[in-house]
């Protein structure tokens, strides 16, 4: 069983930035394509970025395309999300999930493994 713990989450004012990480208990993460999502009380999680297994490839929503970049590393199992411009539309909890699988994936149903999520607020 995988187990993904985000951190970096918290109380920032509009335009302000954070860094999201997500650190992944699994010994082969670089087999695992990751993603975020986010979600608001009362709606669906929604798509934030992804990454393959590389790191290579990339791609983000819309909604944050050119102020969110996402990232990894995984000789330390980790997989970032730094939140630039932030809005308080960006307001929400910030989940991670991975997939042994090659891609980029944009559903949550393909993603096996999720985290706990860390609270993003982001006030006017």
């Amino acid at each position: 069983q995988v187990q993904l713990v985000e951190s970096g989450g918290g109380l920032v004012q509009a335009g302000g930035s954070l860094r999201l990480s997500c650190v992944a208990s699994e010994r082969t993460f670089s087999n695992y394509a990751m993603g975020w999502f986010r979600q608001v009380p009362g709606k669906e999680r929604e798509f934030v970025a992804a990454i393959d297994r590389s790191g290579y490839t990339t791609d983000v929503a819309g909604s944050v395309k050119g102020r969110f970049t996402i990232s990894r590393d995984n000789a330390k199992n980790t997989v970032y999300l730094q939140m630039n411009s932030l809005k308080p539309e960006d307001t929400a909890v910030y989940f991670c999930a991975g997939t042994p699988s090659r891609g980029v994936y944009y559903t949550t149903r393909l993603y096996n493994y999720w985290g706990q999520g860390t609270q993003v607020t982001v006030s006017s």
